[in-house]
């Protein structure tokens, strides 16, 4: 790539102070540094040719050692927050076991993954990216989704998100995407928050981001808990077997509990009502016995087929749909324990992409790649030096010999007088350990090109997987990620930086673009506004021109969350509405009905303290109106009892209970003595009578036949089969009312 023109440099000269100190003239650079008109360096002052991408062998080749550029970029990178993690900072964490189903033997030789009767220890750690730790776990963005297995080879790190993409090529431009999308240097806002200047002005000059937008923007990027989110390893990994055969792998979690979202009116609510909702969650569903569970799983591509497809395997802005290749889910990961010290355990812990197994390998994927220099770099200044491994919650449970000493923190007293190999002096111990007693061997992969920074070819199709990703989103699915492109874009305050977006987007779909032009008051430009390749204007791209090619697969309904199995309601939180004069028995059969299915029943009243019921007989309330809201709940049930009604029906806060869980498209639930109450509620005009069927799948109410109430068990199974369906997100379109 030729070098760009340079015009009105600065003079260097005068950014220079001259100071006299001790009889001695000192050259000392100025405090303030300002980049305007020069060329980008490296700490040492030397000009850096390209910044978009790391020296390889050959386009698709391995990223290379020697590159001082890359090593330094990520090495200040990874030592400029301390000890908080600079990405990930926000997490929480729990200890569980992972078993497979069937020996995967025949495509590796990790032996966790062959022997069904192995039982794995495994640490999960889940976590938000852009904030900080004190910030809140309910802020749109990715999710991290890291396990570390305690095999009995050693420990295998599988450390992703809950996207199966990424922003970004390669690890080259890894620093410059978080620092965009961290809080601006100048004052320290937003915190948690990608909707400002500096981060889209970044991806609106990043092409390659746009399949991941689309990702973030939609409800993926705001779930109703931890245990309701897919995990993904996001690169492509090897699979090794005995006879050293090579598999192309990309590894899934499905969860059990279904796959779910809220609302981002609802997101921005539980912020401020209760900023460690997810944590609380997860923590509490695990105390309660009702343990988490996921399937791994994992596509498999024989390298034979590496290039079949309309994609690069090593882009990890690209995912393989599952209508090309199957997920096949292969194993159980069940979490059954919280941590006994969170700092010990989940602030502490230290996963890596290169911790890995026997049977288990890298690809030349070049943000992986850069990912296997990182994270080690990044421990030994979190942690505070080169023993972080032997922190308890790190340390691996299969035994630890090699010749290695002292450094800070050293825990392990290491006997004898050697420390180096070969020796004779301890007999050679410990001993290399050959392919037959499972020591770890490299692929090996055939390499023979020149170094090079650039990219392959392969990579440059920015667009069409991002085109997949919104025609595979159901139109409510639409609807909430073009709202979250309005929101974010509306809080940029540079309107060129806007217009490059809406470029951005009309190469995505320009019915998108529309939409989202129309909310912020601009008009849809006919394309972008450069043709843009990995942040170069075209003018400096050469070649490098963005291809876009007909996908294989136009649309894959497993990216849309509407089309993932609803799961059952364990764990699922039902506030049931109640004051003096409740009927005892409309309660006590509704919440039998729920908690036999797992569901989780608390009682709200207008105070603290017990309330009487019809019968008589009094219930301690779990919380108050004051405390509780219906952003924490995912139904509500309104019991009969008439006195309790009428209390209801004269308390604001009850009445806004149900109406933002009517407006978050929640399922409520109102017995049939319910309908006075109802009608001081925004569904008044939607329950009619006793006798009549609602205008929403969300809306059960009981119902009477001459006098008589509905049979036992009709009325509590529609309610529990409303709840199982999670959201009823039509009902936002009915009433013109986002939630």
């Amino acid at each position: 790539m030729p070098a760009r023109k340079k015009t009105d440099k600065p003079d260097a000269n005068k950014k220079r102070t001259m100071r006299m100190e001790t009889g001695k003239t000192k050259a000392l650079a100025s405090d303030s540094e300002s980049a305007a008109g020069e060329f980008l360096t490296t700490n040492q002052g030397v000009r850096i040719l390209d910044n978009q991408n790391t020296l390889k062998a050959g386009e698709r080749g391995p990223s290379l050692l020697e590159d001082f550029i890359f090593r330094e970029k990520t090495t200040h990178f990874d030592h400029e927050r301390i000890p908080e993690r600079i990405v990930h900072a926000r997490g929480s964490a729990a200890h569980g076991v992972f078993k497979v189903y069937k020996s995967m033997a025949k495509v590796t030789k990790a032996g966790f993954l062959c022997d069904p009767a192995r039982e794995t220890p495994v640490f999960l750690r889940f976590s938000t990216v852009a904030g900080s730790r004190g910030s809140s776990d309910l802020a749109r963005d990715p999710r991290g989704f890291a396990a570390k297995f305690y095999t009995d080879e050693g420990i295998f790190d599988l450390v992703g998100n809950n996207m199966p993409v990424f922003f970004i090529q390669d690890a080259m431009k890894f620093p410059d995407l978080v620092h965009a999308v961290k809080p601006e240097p100048q004052n320290e806002i937003p915190q948690a928050s990608s909707a400002h200047n500096t981060f889209w002005d970044f991806i609106s000059l990043m092409p390659e981001s746009m399949h991941m937008i689309m990702w973030v923007m939609s409800d993926r990027g705001i779930p109703r808990s931890y245990r309701m989110m897919e995990g993904f390893g996001v690169h492509t990994f090897r699979f090794i077997n005995e006879e050293g055969k090579s598999t192309f792998v990309k590894f899934h979690w499905k969860p059990l509990h279904g796959v779910h979202s809220v609302a981002w009116d609802e997101a921005m609510k539980i912020s401020g009502k209760d900023p460690d909702f997810h944590r609380r969650d997860l923590w509490d569903a695990i105390d309660s016995g009702a343990f988490p569970q996921w399937e791994l799983g994992v596509q498999l591509v024989p390298e034979e087929d590496e290039f079949k497809f309309d994609f690069d395997l090593l882009d990890p802005t690209k995912l393989i749909p599952e209508e090309l290749v199957p997920v096949e889910r292969v194993g159980l990961l069940t979490l059954n324990r919280n941590p006994d010290n969170f700092f010990a355990e989940t602030e502490q812990v230290a996963f890596h992409v290169g911790h890995v197994v026997p049977g288990i390998d890298f690809t030349n994927d070049p943000l992986l790649q850069g990912r296997l220099f990182s994270y080690t770099d990044t421990q030994l200044k979190r942690l505070g030096g080169p023993n972080f491994h032997e922190i308890p919650i790190n340390r691996p449970t299969s035994p630890v010999h090699n010749n290695q000493r002292d450094g800070h923190m050293r825990q392990t007293i290491n006997t004898g007088t050697t420390s180096y190999q070969p020796n004779s002096i301890a007999g050679g111990c410990p001993y290399q350990a050959g392919n037959a007693d499972g020591g770890f061997s490299s692929h090996a992969e055939r390499i023979d090109a020149r170094k090079i920074r650039a990219r392959s070819p392969s990579f440059r199709d920015h667009f069409s997987q991002a085109t997949m990703f919104y025609n595979s989103q159901s139109d409510h699915e639409k609807t909430h990620l073009v709202d979250a492109l309005r929101f974010e874009l509306g809080k940029v305050t540079v309107e060129a930086i806007r217009g490059r977006m809406l470029g951005l987007l009309t190469q995505v779909d320009d019915s998108l673009a529309a939409r989202v032009a129309e909310g912020l008051g601009m008009a849809k430009p006919k394309g972008p506004e450069l043709p843009m390749n990995h942040g170069v204007p075209a003018d400096d791209a050469g070649e490098n021109e963005t291809i876009v090619k007909s996908p294989s697969v136009s649309s894959s309904k497993a990216l849309s969350m509407a089309g993932q199995p609803s799961g059952d309601i364990k764990t699922r939180k039902v506030a049931i509405l109640v004051a003096d004069g409740f009927s005892n028995d409309s309660v006590k059969t509704m919440k039998e009905a729920l908690e036999a299915k797992g569901a989780v029943a608390k009682l709200i009243a207008p105070r603290l303290g017990a309330v009487q019921g019809d019968t008589g007989d009094a219930v301690i309330v779990d919380e108050s109106f004051l405390v509780a809201s219906s952003v924490m709940y995912d139904a509500v049930y309104i019991p009969g009892g008439g006195k309790s009604l009428k209390i209801l029906a004269g308390e604001p806060a009850a009445i806004h209970f149900v109406n933002e869980a009517y407006k978050h498209c929640k399922a409520i639930a109102a017995d049939s003595g319910a309908q006075e109450f109802l009608k001081s509620t925004c569904l008044s005009g939607v329950v009619g009578t006793a006798n009549e069927g609602t205008d929403s799948r969300g809306v059960v109410v009981g119902k009477e036949s001459k006098g008589k109430k509905e049979k036992s068990g009709g009325f509590p199974e529609r309610f529990v089969a409303a709840i199982g369906l999670h959201r009823f997100w039509e009902d936002e379109a009915k009433r013109n009312n986002p939630a």
